[in-house]
């Protein structure tokens, strides 16, 4: 049995809902993904501007972006097990409503202000996607669309991130980066006390309230829940460090400019949607538990093969060719470690998606650190070498998973 869009209990025979059907039932979590990007992508477009504002260098204010991981893995780890004893929809509606005070912040030309603001959208992410995902796959309770959803609403998210840096710079011209953050302010509030009526609306009374620490301890009987972890560990610190110098690579070695550049950027987010995608679409169409193992075997050997295609390509259109499907694999990954997840942990769906969250946090930056180490003593080949470590962490994960018992 599972429960249909409407909220209705629907017979685990019936057709599962398609694509469109499922976004348009989570539509406020897919709004609230997007908004949730919205105040880093401000800091890093008009980073120049700010800097000037607040009177010190690009460098150090471009630093303070930081915080924001520190304060997402920290808070994100604190507050897991709240979305399993909350209902999902009102923790995204308290995120919301901390990243509408973070963006106001923002807008005080003052450097504590800035520090205050980096720190402020790191945890108000920290809860929001993890609450987000969560919300949008208690919409369909424990039937297979509701894994779909989950995915659906990263897949949303990169897309966001791939596109969104125009619909930012053009109101711009009008209202200048702090009228681009009071209006984040106001699309989040306006959002807030539909997130707060969104979600399962009987949560509170058919989920088992576990204990803050008894939530913790549950994980450890999620079947496969350390390996996935592991997984997105491995993934993030691979992936995103690697994204990091991306564009110092093909500086580089392609002697491709900032401009031309952005059409690589372009590329690597867009095969990472449609990876999500079509990826998360694959593994929701059967077997589930199967696919996805099968998914996550597969992508994760691929994301290292393609790591080391992209720093060895000896011409430009293979180097292209590896990043497009480095990007897929990782994007594919991603979508098989949610719908695991969001199938095996039933009432821990929302602390295992808050931990995962936290983890990929943590990965994101131990692993710019660790690919910038190795690109200052051995140049790309030391950057290829840290990343292709890291991605090895989660091939040898993702052969841990096991089917479900």
């Amino acid at each position: 049995m599972g429960q249909s869009v409407d909220g209705t209990v629907a017979p685990a025979d019936e057709r599962q809902p398609g694509d469109w059907q499922i976004s348009r039932a989570v539509l406020p979590t897919l709004l609230a993904s997007v908004v949730g990007l919205l105040p880093f992508t401000v800091y890093s477009t008009f980073l120049v501007p700010i800097a000037e504002a607040v009177g010190e260098g690009d460098a150090a204010v471009g630093a303070l972006r930081g915080l924001g991981g520190v304060g997402a893995v920290l808070v994100g780890i604190a507050a897991a097990p709240l979305i399993g004893r909350v209902a999902p929809g009102r923790v995204a509606a308290w995120g919301l409503v901390l990243l509408a005070a973070a963006s106001l912040v923002g807008t005080v030309s003052w450097f504590p202000a800035l520090v205050a603001f980096c720190l402020l959208v790191g945890v108000s992410n920290a809860v929001l996607y993890p609450a987000l995902t969560t919300a949008a796959a208690d919409r369909f309770g424990d039937a297979p669309a509701a894994a779909r959803a989950a995915t659906l609403v990263s897949a949303t998210r990169t897309l966001a991130a791939t596109l969104v840096a125009p619909l930012i710079a053009l109101p711009a011209l009008w209202w200048g980066w702090r009228g681009d953050l009071v209006a984040i302010a106001a699309v989040s509030v306006v959002l807030t006390p539909v997130l707060l009526r969104h979600g399962r609306e009987r949560h509170l009374d058919d989920t088992p309230r576990l204990g803050y620490f008894a939530a913790f301890r549950g994980l450890a009987g999620v079947p496969g829940a350390t390996a996935l972890m592991l997984v997105s560990f491995g993934q993030a610190a691979a992936f995103q460090g690697y994204l990091a110098y991306l564009a110092a690579f093909y500086s580089d070695r392609f002697s491709l400019s900032p401009g031309v550049f952005t059409f690589v950027w372009t590329l690597s987010g867009g095969s990472f949607f449609l990876g999500n995608l079509f990826g998360g679409r694959w593994v929701n169409a059967g077997d589930a538990d199967r696919r996805a193992r099968r998914a996550l075997h597969v992508s994760m050997a691929l994301a290292l093969v393609s790591l080391f295609g992209v720093y060895l390509a000896p011409a430009l259109p293979v180097a292209l060719l590896c990043t497009a499907v480095l990007s897929a694999s990782h994007a594919v990954g991603v979508a098989a470690v949610t719908t695991l997840l969001v199938r095996r942990s039933g009432a821990l769906r929302g602390t295992s998606l808050g931990v995962k969250a936290s983890v990929m946090s943590l990965g994101l930056f131990l692993g710019a650190a660790a690919g910038g180490a190795g690109l200052a003593l051995w140049g790309y080949p030391g950057a290829a070498a840290v990343f292709g470590l890291l991605t090895l962490v989660s091939v040898v994960a993702a052969a841990a998973v096991r089917r479900e018992s």
